[in-house]
């Protein structure tokens, strides 16, 4: 069985840090039950980061699928100790031992021809969801969850700071929330394009305060979804918030929150933390929200998916994904 594996060479993330190599057995979660032939694994920006650090393990968590019954699914990928509290309220990424099932970081990931999974973790797929899209289900609940623990409702007006998959695939997801307006702040040429595809008000990057497109004002936004994780992303964000308005964080930073105290003081501003995905209150995983969204929205998986290659090009797959010179937005690996 081939698979993709990091070489530990503790680069930039390039083609040059993975491999694809034969495994003896079908990789996958401890305790998995359920075992699925892959059709698509999405190669997301954490994946870099574990490479970066010397990853040795299988990689991919960005992962659809067809299970043994014939069915097509795709993989919450957050793996808890599913006894505690929390993962029993559907909160597995609260879970105080999530940190020790890390696909690609402290366990073997599914960018491989199989992979293994509990049952609690395969998502049906709703009519309107081709398999080979299903990899965007993992990164839009991501996104989904960012916006709807901010509060986006209908009526809302929402911006979002980054344009790469997972800033676009929030612009979908504030969309499908019912904002009236969502607005895209990025920098590179094709990520604006893609959320002008996908329907977004498009501001200049760093344009916080500044003349909107038809000489409105670019702030006053309700929330502020920050999908960059920069110290600018972060000060763009409250820049662009209205007094009172919510500041959902969905990008990792390193280190300390580089967040400026006072401009976010005098606004009064609310500030979310939105790690990965669970459940809303109703017990509806964001997870099925998210499959849910793509299936009503062919177009985003035609905005955001950008490349795809096959497993024996993976190599080539992720220097394309760890060089912005390509363009590259979301890079797919279709075993």
């Amino acid at each position: 069985m081939r698979a993709v594996r990091g070489r530990g060479t503790g680069t930039d993330g390039g083609g040059a840090a993975v491999e694809v190599v034969d495994v003896g057995e079908v990789p996958g979660v401890p305790g998995a039950d359920r075992e699925i032939e892959l059709v698509a694994a999405g190669i997301c920006g954490s994946d870099l980061g574990y490479l970066a650090m010397g990853s040795t393990l299988l990689l991919g968590h960005e992962l659809a699928g067809v299970g043994a019954d014939g069915a097509a699914y795709a993989v919450e990928a957050v793996f808890g100790c599913g006894t505690c509290a929390q993962c029993a309220a559907g909160h597995r990424n609260r879970c105080a031992e999530v940190h020790l099932r890390v696909p690609g970081m402290t366990i073997d990931g599914g960018m491989a021809e199989r992979y293994a999974v509990p049952a609690s973790a395969l998502v049906p797929l709703p009519d309107g969801l081709p398999v080979r899209d299903a990899c965007l289900v993992e990164p839009s609940a991501v996104a989904w969850r960012a916006a709807r623990i901010a509060g986006v409702v209908p009526g809302s007006r929402v911006a979002v700071v980054g344009g790469g998959a997972i800033g676009l695939l929030a612009v979908a997801a504030a969309q499908a929330l019912g904002a009236d307006e969502v607005a895209l702040s990025a920098r590179r040429a094709e990520r604006v394009e893609a959320g002008r595809r996908l329907g977004a008000t498009v501001l200049p990057s760093g344009s916080a305060g500044s003349p909107g497109p038809q000489g409105s004002p670019a702030a006053g936004y309700d929330v502020v979804i920050d999908a960059a994780g920069t110290a600018g992303a972060l000060a763009d964000a409250v820049g662009l918030l209205a007094p009172g308005g919510t500041l959902s964080i969905a990008a990792l930073h390193e280190g300390d929150l580089p967040l400026a105290f006072l401009p976010a003081f005098l606004k009064e501003v609310r500030v979310v933390m939105s790690m990965a995905y669970g459940a809303d209150e109703h017990g509806v995983r964001d997870v099925d929200a998210a499959a849910g969204m793509l299936a009503a929205r062919p177009d985003i998986a035609a905005a955001v998916v950008t490349h795809r290659f096959p497993l024996e090009d993976a190599a080539e797959a992720f220097r394309v994904a760890a060089d912005r010179s390509t363009g590259a937005i979301k890079v797919v690996v279709e075993p």
